[in-house]
C-alpha cells in the first residue's frame, strides 16, 4: 500500500466534511454576489467583446458557458477573494457549478454543495502554492481549475478515483501570468474564464474514464516543482475540522484590487476627519504583495487605476469609491492629490500577510498636523463582514449596472437555492 497523494487526501477531506444549513445559506449569498458581478460585467468594454464572441461562437456546451460566465464575473474587480490563498474563487467555481447544474437540471442544495466543495479545493491548493508563486502566477488562474473540477465532480457524482483524475487534469491546464498588468490588457478576465472551463472539461472527461495524474501537485514534474519555490504542501489538508473556506472568503465592497481595500477603508475614515483641500502629504503603509501588484502612481486607464494604491487612496480621501472613481475624468481630477501619495512596506502588515490584509494611511494637513488610521482587516473580510442587507444592496447595484430590469426578483430566486429551489434563468 502506498501513501495517498495530496490530491487523494484533498478529495477525502472535502467529500467527508459535514455541511450545515447555515453553510448552504452563506454559499447562496456568495452565488448571488458572483452572478451579480457577471451580469454587471456585461456593461463594460471587455464584456461587450465577450458577448460579441459568444454571439458568433454560440457556445452551447457547459464548459464554454462556464468560460463566458467566469470571464464576465471577473471584469469589474468586485468579485470575492479568499485572503490566505489569494484566490478569487467565486469567478471560477460558481460559473462552473452554475453551467453544469443548469445542464444537468440540478436544484439548489446540490448546486450549493458543489460550490462549497469547489471553494475548498481552489483555496486549499492556493494556500499550498506558497507566497512566491503569486509574484509571477495569478493564483485565481492556476489554482482555480481545481475548484471548478471539484464543483463539477460533485454535481456529476464522480467517485473518489474519478475525482482525483479530474483534479489531476485540471491542474495540468493551470496557467495565468501577471504580465498583462504591464500593458493594462484584458487578460485577467480570460484567466477566470479559462479556469472555470478547464475544471468542467476535466471532470466531464473523468466521467467517461479519462485519467489524470494523481500526483499533479507534489510529483517530480508536477505543479509545485514547476512553479512554486516555497510550497506548503501540508496546507492541502491542514485544519480539516475548521469552517468551510467559503465562510472565510471576503466580499469586496469597492470595485478595485482587493490589495487596495484596507487602505481605502482607512482613507474613507480620514476623509470624515479632514477638511477637503487641506491634505499636503499621504503615506500608505502596507505589505509586499500590495506593492508588487498595486504600486502604480500614474495609472493611464480605468483598469490601471483599480490596481493603483495611489489612485484608490486619493479617491477615498475625496469622493465615493464607485465605478466612476476610476474613469478618465476622475483620474484627471485626482492627479494632484495622487502625486502626494507615497506607499511603502511596513510592519505589522508585512508579516501578517496573507492571513491578514492590513494597511495604515497617514495624512499631513496644512499646518503640519498628522492623522493616522490603521486597518488590520478590510471591510468585507470575515472579521468585518458585509451584512446580508449590504451584500444584497451591492448585488442590486451590480444588476442595475448590468441592465437587469427586475433585480429583486432574481435576487430572491438565487437566495432561494438554500431552500433547494431550482436555478433561475439569467437575463
Amino acid at each position: 500500500m502506498t501513501d495517498p497523494t495530496l490530491t487523494q487526501r484533498l478529495t477525502e477531506l472535502i467529500t467527508t466534511k459535514p455541511i450545515a444549513p447555515t453553510d448552504l445559506e452563506h454559499a447562496a449569498l456568495l452565488v448571488l454576489d458572483a452572478i451579480a458581478n457577471a451580469l454587471a460585467g456585461r456593461a463594460s468594454e471587455p464584456g461587450a467583446i465577450l458577448l460579441r464572441w459568444a454571439e458568433t461562437a454560440a457556445p452551447t456546451d457547459a464548459a464554454r458557458r462556464a468560460f463566458l460566465l467566469g470571464a464576465l464575473t471577473h471584469i469589474l474587480e468586485t468579485d470575492d477573494l479568499h485572503r490566505a490563498s489569494v484566490v478569487h474563487p467565486g469567478c471560477v467555481v460558481i460559473p462552473a457549478a452554475w453551467a453544469v447544474a443548469a445542464r444537468e437540471g440540478i436544484r439548489g442544495h446540490a448546486m450549493l454543495r458543489a460550490v462549497l466543495w469547489g471553494f475548498e479545493a481552489a483555496t486549499r491548493v492556493g494556500m499550498a502554492v506558497g507566497p512566491s508563486h503569486y509574484r509571477l502566477w495569478h493564483n485565481t488562474a492556476t489554482c482555480g481549475p481545481y475548484g471548478s473540477a471539484m464543483a463539477t465532480a460533485a454535481l456529476l457524482h464522480l467517485d473518489a478515483p474519478a475525482t482525483v483524475h479530474a483534479l489531476g487534469n485540471a491542474g495540468a491546464q493551470s496557467a495565468g501570468l501577471w504580465q498583462f498588468l504591464e500593458a493594462g490588457t484584458m487578460t485577467k478576465h480570460l484567466h477566470a474564464g479559462r479556469a472555470a472551463e478547464a475544471g468542467v472539461l476535466a471532470a466531464d472527461l473523468a466521467r467517461y474514464g479519462f485519467t489524470g495524474p494523481p500526483t499533479m501537485l507534489e510529483g517530480a514534474k508536477g505543479w509545485f516543482a514547476a512553479t512554486c519555490p516555497d510550497p506548503d504542501p501540508e496546507a492541502i489538508t491542514r485544519d480539516p475540522d475548521g469552517p468551510w473556506q467559503l465562510l472565510l472568503t471576503s466580499v469586496k465592497p469597492w470595485p478595485s484590487c482587493r490589495h487596495t481595500h484596507p487602505a481605502i477603508d482607512a482613507a474613507q475614515e480620514l476623509r470624515r476627519r479632514v477638511v477637503a483641500g487641506t491634505v499636503e502629504e499621504v503615506e500608505v503603509e502596507t505589505y509586499a504583495a500590495a506593492l508588487d501588484v498595486c504600486n502604480r502612481p500614474l495609472p493611464q486607464s480605468d483598469y490601471e487605476a483599480k490596481f493603483s494604491l495611489h489612485h484608490c487612496v486619493a479617491a477615498a480621501l475625496s469622493r465615493t469609491v464607485d465605478f466612476a472613481a476610476f474613469t478618465e475624468p476622475a483620474r484627471a481630477e485626482l492627479a494632484a492629490l495622487r502625486e502626494r501619495v507615497t506607499v511603502r512596506i511596513a510592519e505589522p502588515y508585512a508579516s501578517a500577510y496573507p492571513k491578514a490584509w492590513g494597511s495604515a494611511v497617514t495624512v499631513t494637513v496644512r499646518g503640519g498636523e498628522r492623522l493616522t488610521v490603521r486597518r488590520t482587516h478590510a471591510k468585507g473580510d470575515p472579521e468585518a463582514p458585509l451584512t446580508p442587507i449590504e451584500l444584497i444592496a451591492k448585488a442590486r447595484m451590480l444588476m442595475v449596472h448590468g441592465g437587469v430590469n427586475q433585480p429583486d426578483r432574481l435576487i430572491d430566486t438565487i437566495l432561494a437555492l438554500s431552500d433547494d429551489e431550482a436555478l433561475p434563468e439569467l437575463p
